[in-house]
């Protein structure tokens, strides 16, 4: 089952996949981004109880998902690591954990911006909000535990057992609103069967979040590519591989 990956423990054959990929899911996020951030700020009609202030949920819903998909890749690379001890995929986790740190960040700042207006503050102690912090300093305590180690092999087991465990914390960030009595509205998007939202709206939403899937996809690509190059910059085809490019 998982033979597809055994050519991609080779460095120099993560980085020309990298290579690839990167130009595809680049300009790919940049057209959909600006068409479904467009579409939602612009001609989406307004909502009838919060009026345009709703307009945000197109940055803080892609974010926010994108923030537990962001942990699920980084922990699905940590195990692979663990369990094959393929050396690119603790790489790997460590190219997306910055990535997905930033999209819990910006689903924190954009909840916190929504919450003013609507529930006149910008910060209670509800159990979703809570739980997206927690996912937050899970985040920072993997980059900071990796970074605490010289040798990068331990590093990366160390960082990947606290990935593994910091996998319990996603159910509770998607169940919190159904689990506890919050101030967080329900599902909305995830209800295919009967979404929460007017498909007027809903479209440029759907849109955005597969820009912003692209979008951490390609900045986890690039990160990777740079950690491949950093970490093997004594390979012959790292040396290549950057006078080629210098002269790009």
């Amino acid at each position: 089952m998982w033979k597809w990956l055994h050519p991609y423990a080779k460095s120099e054959s993560a980085y020309q996949l990298c290579k690839t990929l990167l130009p595809w899911f680049a300009w790919s996020s940049v057209l959909t981004l600006f068409v479904g951030t467009l579409w939602g700020l612009a001609f989406a009609p307004a909502d009838y109880q919060q009026g345009d202030s709703f307009r945000i949920i197109y940055i803080h819903v892609p974010s926010a998902i994108l923030s537990m998909g962001a942990y699920s890749a980084m922990a699905i690379a940590a195990f692979v690591g663990m369990v094959w001890q393929i050396r690119t995929s603790y790489m790997a986790m460590m190219a997306i954990a910055p990535v997905g740190a930033m999209m819990t960040f910006i689903a924190l700042f954009t909840g916190a911006a929504w919450g003013k207006p609507m529930w006149g503050t910008w910060w209670v102690w509800d159990a979703r909000l809570t739980s997206e912090l927690v996912l937050l300093f899970l985040y920072l305590g993997v980059i900071s535990l990796y970074k605490a180690f010289d040798d990068k092999v331990q590093a990366g087991k160390a960082a990947s057992v606290m990935a593994l465990v910091g996998v319990i914390n996603l159910p509770i960030i998607h169940y919190s609103v159904e689990w506890w009595n919050t101030l967080h509205q329900g599902a909305t998007i995830s209800k295919f069967e009967r979404p929460s939202i007017a498909s007027e709206m809903l479209w440029p939403l759907l849109i955005n979040l597969l820009g912003a899937s692209l979008l951490v996809g390609a900045l986890s690509i690039k990160r990777l590519q740079n950690e491949l190059l950093r970490r093997e910059i004594h390979r012959p085809w790292a040396v290549k591989t950057l006078i080629k490019e210098s002269k790009a």
